[in-house]
């Protein structure tokens, strides 16, 4: 249907659309960046790693019933494993 208007995202030459990462809010492609890059991803993924940490303690403390019987799950699926 050529006579439909394209809704997929602004056109390439649109106003204010540089074309950058940053504006989009997307994250930067993987190395096409500035030196140091490496270093933030890995201190983003030791936060992300922290975080989630604690999450997961804090659904245990909330709800301890459904986190004793994941526990129980998870210990029968350790046992049930063949290596």
């Amino acid at each position: 249907m050529p006579d439909l208007p394209d809704l997929s995202g602004p056109p390439e030459d649109a106003p204010g659309n540089t074309g950058d990462a940053a504006d989009t809010g997307e994250p930067p492609v993987p190395g096409t960046g500035a030196p140091g890059t490496d270093a933030e991803r890995r201190r983003r993924r030791a936060e992300f790693l922290r975080d989630l940490a604690e999450a997961r303690e804090l659904r245990a403390r909330v709800q301890p019933r459904r986190a004793k019987a994941a526990r129980l799950r998870h210990a029968q699926r350790m046992r049930t494993f063949r290596w």
